[in-house]
């Protein structure tokens, strides 16, 4: 299993827009070969910052996804949002 997280820092006047494309999405992302868990995190200190927690079966199932015309229809819509690039990193379980 692979874990990704994906850290987002908002303007705070997108976070609303970004809520919305999330929302509208997160279930065909789950759908998506591969993933086993998606869930979205809102920072304790910021609220125009959060970061997305999914778990997928591997390397080459995450790599499809972003390869998908889903990815390539949700991913730059967020982008539009960010008020700093983002932090994107995988882990692998060790216990």
């Amino acid at each position: 299993m692979l874990i990704r997280i994906v850290r987002m820092s908002f303007e705070p006047a997108q976070v609303p827009a970004f809520l919305a494309l999330f929302r509208a999405t997160e279930q065909r992302i789950r759908q998506q070969p591969g993933c086993r868990f998606l869930e979205l995190w809102q920072d304790a200190d910021n609220p125009a910052i959060y970061c997305t927690h999914s778990h997928w079966d591997d390397a080459a199932a995450l790599n499809a996804y972003r390869k998908s015309a889903l990815f390539g229809e949700v991913w730059p819509a967020t982008k539009r949002l960010f008020a700093a690039p983002p932090v994107a990193f995988s882990v692998n379980p060790v216990l």
